[in-house]
Formats: structure tokens, C-alpha cells, sequence
């Protein structure tokens, strides 16, 4: 029996930290072959010599990212791991019809090419491209990613915020949610930054871009089509100091007309399918316990003293907020099964 063709990976800025994550585990993938990995810093390197963790496994050199229209033409899957405004600028380059195209920044996530200059201070370079872009979070768009060519695979803070809402946003009973969420420092990425070097995150908690960071609108966008209204959030981004992981604690009134068991019952069913979502019955979502893995994991309590339900959702915002759904996007985009690639336990210590 001849054996199956796999397909061809390629990975635009694969020594960003989002990059490094997709080369693990795509290389655990049963049905893709990395055949393409470019660097600006570091073109014409083995990536086992830039990463020695890596070495005996991944030795393919790194590319530059000029002349990348050439390069691409034999790639079925292409993951975009750029700043924002590059990968648009890019794809202008190549033929995005041809084979499925992941951006993993964030230049497909809002539709409306105005909220895009507006939050990213950006003239948008591929506006065109918007309406064929589908947003990648698999529990609400799963359909159309199986269709799609060009996925836009949601921010971290986004992913974590929305999975939090959006069974009650798609039942009609989302009322003014405040949404408080930290992160692990890998979410600010791996270039030089004062504000992320050691001696500035270590002891030390802070938030950051209060009442203004990018990810709002993409929240408000998701939040706003399931509801079928439109939904405003106080949104609050913290920087912790660890490695990775998000935690969201997201507050909104206890719907009229249910409690706890009824809010848990409503979250348990529309998760009921999903294979990387855990509804627990725990008092807290905690990163530790999804460390390493694609899974989000939620947990649902009631104060009954103020009325308020308090939802916590966390994941890890280098896989099920970056590369682990990107993979996902893939499989599903190309047909596979959507768990492929993404079986890991999470990593407890």
C-alpha cells in the first residue's frame, strides 16, 4: 500500500518563541513534514544550531525571508509568526489560494480595516484580504476554518477571554463583563525589550495598556457576533513573572433566572464536543495544570453575596494561544484529525 504524501510545512520567523513551539511540535505531527524555516537574524544557520535542543532532529537551515514568493511554491501549509503589519505585507507576495495560509499575528483578526489602524496606530497593508480570512478559534468557527485558506489564529489574551464568555455571549446573557488576565512573559515575544528583561519583571506584578490593549476589539468583535449585540468589556492585561501561561478572571452579573448549577450545566454543554476545552468542577482555572499542552481549562463560581459569576480560564499562550492552535486550524483547514499533533499531556512541573 503506497504510503500517504505528507504534507509540506513551511514557517515564516521560526526563531520567535511562537516559531520555536510550532517546530516541537509539528514535529510530532504524523501527516506534515517541515520543509521550509526562515529567519531574518539568523539566515543561512542550522536551527539545531541556533536551538542545540533541537539538534539530531531539526538540522534544516534557515532561510532568509527575501524572495519568499519562490520559496513557498511547494508548501501546502504556511504559518505566518510575524509582528503585526509584516505578515499582510508578505502575503501580497504569494499566492495565499494556492495553499492554506496561518497568520499567527494580527493582521486578519479584525474585520473592520478602520479598528485595525485604530488599535495598531497602522494603515492596513492587505486590506483585500480581509474578507477572505476566517478568525481561527476552532469552538466558533469551526466550519469555516475547515473551508478556509486564510485563517487568522486568534491572540493569546483574546483566546483565554473568549473560550471564558462565549457560552454565555451565545446564549443572550453576557452582560458587561470585566476581564482581568495576566501573562507569563514569553507573550510579549523574543525580541530585546526593556520593559521584559529580568530585573524589570522579576518581583514584580503590573498591569499594562489598562483601557487600551489591541486585544479589546478582537474580544469585542467574537463576543459581540455570538451574542448577536453588541458587547463592551473592561479589559485589564498583566505581566507576571514566569515563563508562560494565561490566567483570565472574568466578572459579569449571575444571568436572571439561573444560578451556579444552571451556568455550569449551560458551559458543560457547549463545550460538551470540544476536544481541548475542560469545564471543571474546581474552585480555579490554574496554568499549571494546562502547562505544555493545547488545552484551555475553565471553572465557573458564584458570589452569591454580590451576584456575580466568576468565571477563570486558563491556557498555555504558547499553544492553545499561538502555536497549538495554529496546528489545530491546520488540521482541521486540511482535513486531518484535529487532534493531530496535539496529544500532549500538560506538563505539571
Amino acid at each position: 500500500m503506497a504510503e500517504t504524501r505528507k504534507l509540506k510545512a513551511g514557517i515564516i520567523g521560526a526563531t520567535g518563541y511562537t516559531g520555536i513551539e510550532l517546530v516541537r511540535l509539528l514535529v510530532g505531527h504524523p501527516d506534515v513534514e517541515i520543509a521550509l524555516l526562515t529567519s531574518r537574524s539568523y539566515a543561512g544557520q542550522p536551527f539545531s544550531k541556533v536551538f542545540p535542543s533541537f539538534s539530531g532532529i531539526v538540522d534544516l537551515e534557515l532561510s532568509g525571508n527575501d524572495h519568499i514568493h519562490s520559496r513557498v511554491e511547494d508548501i501546502d501549509v504556511l504559518f505566518l509568526a510575524l509582528p503585526h503589519g509584516l505578515s499582510a505585507k508578505m502575503l501580497q507576495e504569494i499566492s495565499y489560494r494556492s495553499r492554506v495560509v496561518i497568520d499567527l499575528g494580527a493582521d486578519f483578526r479584525l474585520k473592520n480595516k478602520l479598528d485595525y489602524e485604530v488599535w495598531y496606530d497602522l494603515q492596513h497593508p492587505f486590506p483585500k484580504a480581509l474578507k477572505e480570512a476566517v478568525y481561527g478559534l476552532p469552538e466558533r468557527h469551526r466550519e469555516q476554518i475547515k473551508k478556509a485558506k486564510l485563517i487568522a489564529n486568534p491572540g493569546c489574551y483574546a483566546t483565554a477571554s473568549e473560550l471564558a464568555l462565549l457560552p454565555l455571549a451565545s446564549a443572550g446573557l453576557l452582560q458587561g463583563p470585566i476581564v482581568d488576565a495576566k501573562s507569563g512573559v514569553s507573550g510579549a515575544g523574543r525580541s530585546v525589550n526593556l520593559d521584559t528583561l529580568y530585573n524589570e519583571v522579576n518581583e514584580n506584578l503590573k498591569a499594562y495598556k489598562v483601557a487600551g490593549h489591541r486585544h479589546t476589539p478582537e474580544i469585542e468583535q467574537e463576543l459581540s457576533e455570538a451574542a448577536g449585540q453588541p458587547i463592551k468589556i473592561t479589559f485589564t492585561p498583566h505581566l507576571i513573572p514566569m515563563q508562560r501561561g494565561i490566567l483570565v478572571t472574568a466578572y459579569c452579573p449571575v444571568p436572571d433566572g439561573h444560578n451556579l448549577d444552571s451556568v455550569m450545566a449551560l458551559y458543560k454543554d457547549f463545550y460538551e464536543k470540544e476536544p481541548f476545552v475542560r469545564v471543571l468542577d474546581i474552585e480555579s482555572a490554574q496554568t499549571r495544570f494546562v502547562r505544555g499542552s493545547n488545552y484551555c481549562d475553565i471553572a465557573l463560581k458564584e458570589d452569591t453575596r454580590t451576584g456575580r459569576l466568576i468565571v477563570t480560564s486558563a491556557l498555555d499562550n504558547l499553544i492553545k494561544g499561538a502555536a497549538g492552535q495554529a496546528i489545530q486550524n491546520m488540521n482541521l483547514a486540511c482535513n486531518l484529525d484535529e487532534r493531530a499533533g496535539l496529544a500532549p499531556v500538560p506538563q505539571f512541573l
